[in-house]
């Protein structure tokens, strides 16, 4: 399965380490391979603001696993890693969110796909736009470009490439 796509994003320790530790931890062939990997970026928490800053990416994948059962991947690889979940939107050494999964619409109590959040957040589209700026919102039917485009015009996106 193609076009799969992971967001990843860490503010405690060092957040390089942790996202490129995730990314290996996750590239598990012939279960998952890594496609592509977007830049890193460096972003302002939303919600709890309280925190120190974000580093995000956004990789794309093909996958054997069925999308439960990447999302269980995730999940198991945020445990490996020592996530803990204390607060929504709160610190965390990482977080691995599904985006798109094909052109696949999926909503139930575990898992939601494509995120819910997906439209809204600069800190998902710019990494998203920069490795796939074509992929397709399968409820919006927008492209990923038109989506960064849509939000830029509604408001500030503070989104900073890394070096």
């Amino acid at each position: 399965m193609g076009d799969v796509f992971i967001s990843l994003g860490s503010n405690i320790g060092d957040r390089k380490k942790n996202i490129l530790e995730a990314i290996h931890l996750l590239d598990n062939p012939p279960e998952i391979i890594i496609e592509k990997k977007s830049s890193l970026y460096s972003t302002d928490p939303i919600g709890y603001v309280g925190q120190d800053w974000f580093l995000n990416s956004v990789v794309e994948i093909m996958t054997r696993l069925s999308p439960k059962e990447l999302l269980s991947r995730c999940q198991a690889i945020e445990e490996q890693m020592g996530r803990v979940r204390t607060m929504p939107w709160g610190p965390r050494i990482i977080d691995l969110d599904i985006l798109l999964y094909g052109g696949e619409i999926i909503e139930d109590d575990e898992l939601i796909i494509p995120h819910p959040h997906l439209h809204k957040r600069g800190f998902v589209l710019v990494p998203l736009a920069e490795i796939a700026p074509d992929i397709l919102h399968p409820r919006l039917n927008k492209t990923a470009v038109e989506l960064l485009r849509q939000i830029k015009d509604g408001h500030k996106v503070d989104v900073y490439r890394e070096c």
